[in-house]
């Protein structure tokens, strides 16, 4: 696909690109692919992480991560994907899961919680099935942001949430991500939140000393300890990869793949 950025809606990083609030594309970005409980989705499949699990790919995001592995859908996402209501989707999963004998659901992609109403129905298809575990994957800028958004997620007991970090400094997470520096406490924000209402949770950070210097990444380690020791015992770090829209990303934004692949 032609990488172009010609509408004011924000698609990906470019040089001197002005930074955003993530809550507002949030809201914005759910103007797109949401329908009433209705969320849009690329597709329903098994993949391996987690041991096997039957995944749905989510339609739009709120950052806009300069190494980001999600297909076009995160940056033009009235292009992409179709709308399923939380019993739709909860079949698809369902039927991807058995087909693969695997017991374990979530939902990827892109931002999974945008659109509440359809991920507390999704949550309330699951709760009630034969499937023992929900996986929740998101950078937890709403979950930050809202803490009630949390508070709803907590009586589904099959649910544990993957908290994404993307930086462990305010400037880190504006070059990288394009988000204003403002919103940095959001994520972390959304792990004490986590903490309060009792949730099952961990943390991944995209900690790649290819795109995180190594005084932000002890800085990243820091502000977690200081939640919880815990938090840094069980820290799961990523690595960049060199997806096609990864590579077009990059190049979108002056950086020569090359010098990190």
């Amino acid at each position: 696909m032609r990488v172009d950025q010609q509408s004011e809606y924000q698609r990906f990083l470019t040089p001197g690109l002005e930074p955003f609030d993530p809550v507002s594309l949030s809201r914005e970005t759910e103007r797109i692919v949401c329908r009433g409980d209705s969320r849009k989705y690329t597709a329903f499949y098994v993949v391996g992480v987690y041991g096997g699990i039957a995944t749905g790919y989510t339609v739009g995001c709120c950052y806009r991560c300069f190494y980001c592995w999600v297909d076009w859908s995160r940056d033009f996402p009235e292009k992409y994907g179709k709308f399923y209501a939380p019993r739709e989707a909860f079949e698809n999963l369902k039927t991807a899961a058995t087909k693969r004998g695997v017991k374990k659901l979530r939902i990827s992609g892109a931002e999974p919680t945008l659109g509440r109403q359809h991920l507390l129905g999704l949550l309330g298809e699951v709760e009630e099935s034969e499937f023992p575990l929900f996986i929740l994957e998101t950078n937890g800028v709403l979950f930050g942001h809202d803490k009630e958004y949390v508070r709803s997620i907590a009586p589904y007991s099959k649910v544990h949430v993957r908290v994404s970090l993307k930086a462990g400094t305010p400037e880190g997470l504006t070059s990288r991500t394009g988000a204003v520096p403002e919103s940095f406490e959001l994520p972390y924000q959304a792990i004490r939140n986590l903490i309060e209402f009792g949730l099952s949770f961990h943390v991944a950070c995209m900690s790649d000393p290819r795109v995180m210097p190594p005084d932000e990444r002890r800085s990243l380690l820091k502000k977690l300890d200081g939640i919880d020791t815990k938090l840094v015992r069980d820290l799961e770090e990523e690595a960049v990869e060199p997806y096609r829209t990864t590579l077009a990303r990059m190049e979108a934004y002056g950086i020569d793949p090359r010098k990190i692949f």
